[in-house]
């Protein structure tokens, strides 16, 4: 129906404009109160605005000569989220980066380096056989981050996790003594507060104390969940997330910060740059005429390195502490209406927004033998997720999980959305499966 190919020749004014609609018209509309399908949803217009500022300023967040003002915005903020995450006075180190795989790889990256800085120059020859650890429930960008550092997919051992979705602390603490026992050096454990399917939060005090008997490097991705360290009322999910080498947190997940924004906090000031510095003499000379610790890019693993921090500090300056703690409120609250809307097909009780649910269709709801029923029951998410797309109206995410057949996952982050909203996608799965 379009052509999006590109041209010799260039396009004139209503053909342009006909592409910025048509781009719109067949864009799926994730700003829309009806998205439920991933964790970033909904449009802040404080966001947007201090989007098309920086777009308009377009600049480069590697060194303070050319980048002042968000030079001093990010120190701000970072510093504010390491007081609000514990650490005293908020000191530490930060930096945004490309979303949350990408800090979850800074993380790694840093413990690393914290062990045996002697890699970053004789490369991993240099260093005995590293083995990280995290819930077979996590995020699987720490797997994607031990292949990118030449770590290796098989030295990340996943840890077992209770029915709950959370990380069993005895199961890890057994998998660190089998890795010595086999001379392996453990070096990183990943906690996740927030995981993507159930919403879980891994038991954070339990895991650090395992992490301080023997001496490995805590992180916790709190890239979903980290934004509950702002409500007074389920704060504690978090609690233990202060004696953490690093956290992972994404404002562009439940503050609703246009992507992307992303945050790496780490406690030990000055890792960043010993641990990334190459000494570019053409960026970062040693004789600027200010304090060269706001030449933020060489602790970066980017040189070029997008603006990311004024939607946030925009934000936070809109709505400050209080409106956003109410803002973050709105969407855990409406998972219980969901959730008893549904309570004879949920399997897990919420502990975030994400509620996990199978539908039931008629056609399968008195099917006796139990194999055959599961059979049919994975066939039934996909159908009913390819005729939303195909009328339009909602969308919501499914998967299996473990020894659990195809369930739909339906995230509450868009601050648009309504009970009303709620009870449309229940209707409109029942709608769309009648005849399953």
């Amino acid at each position: 129906m379009n052509n999006w190919e590109l041209q010799d020749e260039p396009a004139t004014l209503d053909d342009i404009l006909i592409s910025c609609r048509a781009t719109l018209k067949y864009a799926i509309k994730t700003a829309h109160p009806r998205y439920f399908n991933q964790l970033s949803t909904g449009l802040d217009m404080v966001g947007l605005a201090a989007d098309w500022l920086t777009s308009t300023a377009n600049t480069n967040m590697f060194t303070y000569e050319v980048a002042p003002v968000f030079v001093l915005l990010e120190y701000v903020t970072l510093k504010k989220m390491r007081e609000i995450i514990g650490w005293p006075d908020g000191r530490g180190d930060g930096i945004f980066s490309p979303g949350g795989a990408i800090s979850n790889m800074y993380a790694m990256l840093l413990a690393r380096f914290k062990m045996f800085p002697e890699v970053k120059e004789k490369g991993m020859s240099s260093v005995p056989r590293l083995v990280a650890f995290t819930s077979e429930h996590s995020h699987f960008s720490i797997k994607k981050g031990a292949a990118a550092l030449g770590i290796g997919t098989e030295s990340v051992i996943c840890i077992k996790a209770d029915e709950s979705g959370k990380l069993v602390p005895a199961d890890l603490e057994r998998r660190i003594l089998e890795a010595k026992q086999k001379g392996f050096v453990p070096f990183f454990v990943s906690a996740t507060a927030g995981t993507t399917v159930y919403g879980a939060f891994d038991p954070l005090i339990a895991i650090s104390d395992i992490c301080k008997k023997y001496n490995i490097w805590m992180h916790v991705d709190g890239a979903w969940g980290g934004s509950l360290l702002m409500s007074r009322r389920h704060r504690w999910k978090l609690d233990g997330v202060e004696r953490a080498n690093s956290v992972t947190w994404n404002p562009h997940k439940m503050m609703s910060v246009p992507l992307q924004c992303s945050a790496l906090l780490v406690r030990e000031e000055g890792l960043m740059q010993n641990c990334n510095q190459m000494h570019a003499c053409y960026l970062f000379q040693q004789d600027k005429h200010y304090d060269l610790s706001y030449d933020t890019g060489d602790k970066a693993l980017q040189c070029g390195r997008h603006v990311d921090i004024f939607k946030l500090w925009l934000m936070w300056r809109a709505k400050v502490g209080k409106t956003l703690r109410v803002h973050i409120f709105a969407f855990v609250s409406p998972g219980s209406l969901f959730l008893s809307s549904l309570v004879a097909c949920v399997f897990l009780q919420p502990q975030h927004t994400n509620v996990c649910f199978w539908y039931l269709p008629p056609g399968i709801r008195y099917m006796e033998d139990k194999e055959e029923r599961k059979k049919h029951l994975h066939k039934v998410a996909p159908v009913i997720k390819a005729r939303m797309m195909e009328y339009g109206t909602t969308m919501v995410s499914y998967q299996p999980q473990g020894d659990k057949v195809n369930f739909f996952r339906m995230v509450i982050s868009n601050p648009a959305a309504t009970f009303e909203d709620i009870d449309f996608l229940i209707e409109e799965i029942e709608r769309l499966g009648q005849d399953l």
